[in-house]
C-alpha cells in the first residue's frame, strides 16, 4: 500500500469530535477508525501495538541496532474539526495541477485568486475534496506519513534506527488530545507531532491558549409589559462581545498577535452563553487577556446586578518554546533531516495549538513538524502527494540521524 492509499482509506472515517461532549473520545465514531488503525499497524508488523479505553493507540518499530540510543516518538491526531463535517468525504485527486481554478463541485470552486497557496504546487497531483466537507488532511496525513515511514524503514533495512516509538490520539481539535496521553509509558526521550501545514514547515512556538465559557442570566417578561423589568440575554450577550477589542480577533491579527475568538452563541430572553477561545504567544499578555474577560464580567454585573454574567476561564496549552529551548539538539536534528531530503525549512510560530504544546509541558519535549495538508478545517483544504512523500522522507531520516546522535 502507497502513502496515498493508505491516506485515503483513512478518509473514509468521519472521526469528527465535539466540544460539547464529556467522554473521551468526545465521539463514539473515533473509536471505529481507531481499532481499524490498530489493525492496520499489527498487520503491518508493528509491535507492542496498543489501543486503550479513551482512544489511544501506541506502537513501537523495534531498533535494529547493537547499540543504544536515543527513543524517539512520532504523534498524530486522529479527530477531526468540528467546524466543518466529516462525514461522507469524497476525495479527488487533480493530476499534475497546471495553476488554475479547481471545479470541486457545481458552484464550488477553489481559485489562487482566494487560496494563492495553490501556486506552490504547480505541476504536483493534489488530493482536494468535492467542497461540502473538510479533507482531514489536519491530522490523517500525519497519521498516513508516520505510518509509511514505519513500513519503509521495515523494507529497507540498511537504514539503521533505535527504537522508534509512534502514537495516534483522539480529540485533539477540541485541545484535549494530550490530556490523556500516557507518556511515560510512550517511553521517549522526545517526539515530533506530524501536525503542521504546507512543506518545510517547522514551529516550537505556539500559543498560549485558554477557553473562556459566558453564561449570561436574564429576566423574560411580556414585552408588552416590560418596561423596566426584563432583561433580555439576547442584548447583553451582544453587549458583551461588544465591550471586547474589535482589532483583536483571528481575522484583524497575525504573526505573533494575540485574539479573542467568539466560536458561538446560544441565546433566548432568559439565557446566552458565548464561547470563546483566548490566543497569545506571550505569557504575560495571554494572563492579561484572562483578566479582560473577568473586567468585563465585573463591569457587566455592576451595571445590571451581581449574578447577572459569570465566566468560566480555563487555560488549555502554554507555549512549548520555553520547553524547547533547553534542548535544541531536537530542532538541530530536523533542519538537517530537512536539508538532506531536499527540504527548506520554514520555521515559524504556530497561530494555534497541538498536542506537542501539552506534551512538552508534560516532560516529552515535542515540536511540530510539517504534514503538507492546507487549508485545514473547511472544504478548500488540500494536500499534495507529493508532500506527504517529503514528509515521509523526513521522518525516516530523522530516525537515520538520532541513531548517529551522540549527546
Amino acid at each position: 500500500m502507497d502513502i496515498t492509499e493508505r491516506f485515503l482509506n483513512y478518509t473514509k472515517f468521519d472521526t469528527q469530535s465535539s466540544e460539547e461532549s464529556d467522554t473521551v473520545p468526545s465521539t463514539a465514531k473515533q473509536l471505529i477508525f481507531a481499532e481499524y488503525l490498530k489493525k492496520e499497524l499489527e498487520q503491518e508488523g508493528l509491535e507492542d501495538v496498543e489501543l486503550d479505553e479513551k482512544g489511544y493507540i501506541y506502537a513501537t518499530l523495534p531498533s535494529n541496532m547493537k547499540q543504544d540510543v536515543p527513543v524517539i516518538g512520532f504523534i498524530s491526531h486522529y479527530d477531526t474539526s468540528p467546524d466543518c463535517s466529516g462525514a461522507d468525504i469524497h476525495p479527488r485527486i487533480v493530476r499534475n495541477y497546471d495553476g488554475g481554478d479547481i471545479l470541486l463541485s457545481e458552484g464550488i470552486v477553489s481559485s489562487p485568486n482566494k487560496f494563492p497557496e495553490l501556486l506552490q504546487h504547480v505541476g504536483e497531483d493534489l488530493i482536494v475534496t468535492d467542497g461540502h466537507t473538510l479533507l482531514g488532511a489536519d491530522d490523517k496525513a500525519g497519521i498516513a506519513e508516520i505510518v509509511q515511514a514505519m513500513v519503509y524503514m521495515q523494507q529497507h533495512k540498511e537504514i539503521k534506527h533505535g527504537k522508534i516509538r509512534i502514537a495516534f490520539n483522539p480529540d485533539e481539535e477540541i485541545g484535549m488530545g494530550a490530556h490523556h496521553f500516557d507518556v511515560e509509558k510512550f517511553g521517549c526521550q522526545w517526539a515530533y507531532t506530524m501536525d503542521g501545514g504546507d512543506v518545510g514547515e517547522l514551529e516550537f512556538e505556539n500559543f498560549n491558549a485558554a477557553s473562556a465559557k459566558i453564561h449570561i442570566k436574564g429576566i423574560s417578561v411580556h414585552p408588552g409589559y416590560a418596561k423596566g423589568k426584563m432583561v433580555n440575554a439576547n442584548m447583553l450577550a451582544a453587549e458583551f462581545a461588544k465591550m471586547l477589542p474589535a482589532d483583536e480577533t483571528p481575522e484583524t491579527t497575525e504573526g505573533y498577535q494575540g485574539f479573542y475568538h467568539l466560536l458561538g452563541i446560544q441565546s433566548n430572553i432568559e439565557n446566552a452563553n458565548l464561547s470563546y477561545i483566548i490566543r497569545d504567544h506571550d505569557r504575560d499578555r495571554f494572563e492579561d487577556r484572562k483578566r479582560m474577560i473577568e473586567n468585563v464580567v465585573e463591569k457587566m454585573n455592576e451595571k445590571y446586578g451581581e449574578g447577572t454574567v459569570t465566566a468560566e476561564v480555563k487555560d488549555q496549552y502554554y507555549n512549548m518554546k520555553e520547553k524547547i529551548d533547553p534542548q535544541m539538539h531536537v530542532i538541530d536534528l530536523v533542519l538537517r533531516a530537512m536539508q538532506e531530503t531536499g527540504v527548506a525549512p520554514k520555521v515559524s510560530p504556530i497561530r494555534g495549538g497541538t498536542d506537542g504544546a501539552q506534551l512538552s509541558f508534560k516532560g516529552l519535549p515535542c515540536p511540530n513538524i510539517f504534514a503538507g495538508g492546507v487549508n485545514f478545517h473547511g472544504p478548500y483544504e488540500f494536500v499534495s502527494i507529493q508532500s506527504m512523500q517529503k514528509a515521509m522522507e523526513v521522518v525516516v531520516k530523522i530516525c537515520e540521524l538520532t541513531a548517529a546522535y551522540n549527546d
